[in-house]
């Protein structure tokens, strides 16, 4: 598993995301909750950039057509069977990583 520095924890103001790419992957950070979260930047549905849809507690809701999911796990608010993957952040220092 390799972990990847993102962002300064001040890059990502509290309720807001950031999309990077990191190993050929889109990957959604956030900051919500006081804690960051990442996940799939990619929205199944068809293919919204999650990291650019507002967020309400820890659920972030895709700006093209409204599917919901929790930041914590993927999991879509909308269907058990829906989900993006969710990956493990670390915060070191001021630093926001990201395990792959």
């Amino acid at each position: 598993m390799a972990v990847h520095k993102l962002a300064e924890t001040s890059e990502i103001p509290s309720g807001e995301g950031r999309c990077y790419e990191v190993e050929g992957r889109s990957i959604a950070v956030f900051h919500a909750d006081g804690s960051f979260y990442a996940i799939d930047n990619t929205c199944p549905h068809r293919g919204g950039p999650l990291a650019d849809g507002p967020i309400s507690g820890t659920t972030v809701t895709c700006p093209w057509h409204g599917w919901g999911f929790d930041c914590t796990t993927g999991q879509s608010t909308l269907s058990p069977t829906v989900g993006v993957t969710a990956y493990k952040v670390v915060v070191d220092g001021t630093d926001v990583q990201v395990e792959l």
